[in-house]
């Protein structure tokens, strides 16, 4: 599979920044200002209902940045919220501990990256957010053709069984067809056994034909053929 195209430097990433430390909240704010060109624009909030009203009403939200310690709730809680509103938007935690556990109970959740507060740094935050983005458009993209490719293999097995169908109820009337020829053979004339051999190459073209058609061969459909071909598609 090719590399997936880079998100355009001059877009403007949103994000989203739910934490009630005001110091940290001026913190991120300074770390996101620039980097490499790419502009940031931080929306604050410090309760988790009112981060979730905002992802329920703005649709411009790129990335969600989240303490662990809410109030009211805690950040896996959070994200739990998040999934059952079908959100896509890739999260990062930003805590002051370095629980392990913790930072794997997150990424089950499908949270794309940790942080610890105190290693936070001015290239780290800008960059974490930019490569969480493009994971996340990765696998999306990469979801999008195992989607496609399902609903493809799916399609081809229904018509192999429409083709398996429609041999079968040919063969039946085929072979009483030819049972009758054969008897009547023995009946015919010389010009009329003639005219019968003719139809015979014939009817053994048909049943060739039907074998054939029987016997293709349903490939399974290779993703990263499919990725070339759109992005010769494309190109």
């Amino acid at each position: 599979m090719g590399p997936t195209p880079a998100i355009p430097s001059h877009k403007l990433i949103t994000v989203l920044l739910v934490d009630e430390d005001i110091t940290f909240v001026k913190v991120a704010q300074h770390h996101l200002q620039n980097f490499q060109g790419r502009e940031f624009k931080l929306i604050w909030k410090d309760r988790v209902e009112d981060a979730l009203n905002e992802v329920k009403t703005n649709k411009n939200i790129d990335i969600i940045l989240t303490d662990y310690n809410l109030p009211g709730a805690n950040g896996l809680e959070f994200c739990l919220q998040l999934n059952a509103l079908n959100s896509e938007i890739p999260i990062v935690f930003a805590t002051v501990t370095r629980d392990f556990r913790l930072a794997v109970d997150a990424m089950k959740l499908g949270v794309e990256d940790f942080l610890v507060k105190e290693d936070i740094s001015e290239l780290l935050l800008p960059k974490t957010m930019i490569n969480s983005l493009e994971k996340a458009r990765t696998r999306k993209q990469i979801q999008a053709v195992e989607k496609r490719m399902l609903i493809a293999e799916k399609r081809a097995e229904a018509i192999r069984e429409l083709v398996v169908t429609v041999c079968h109820e040919f063969n039946n009337p085929l072979a009483a067809i030819k049972i009758s020829a054969d008897l009547l053979s023995r009946q015919f004339t010389r010009d009329e056994k003639a005219m019968l051999e003719k139809f015979e190459q014939n009817f053994s073209k048909i049943e060739r034909e039907i074998r054939r058609l029987r016997d293709i061969n349903f490939e399974r459909i290779n993703p990263a053929e499919i990725q070339a071909k759109n992005e010769n598609a494309s190109g």
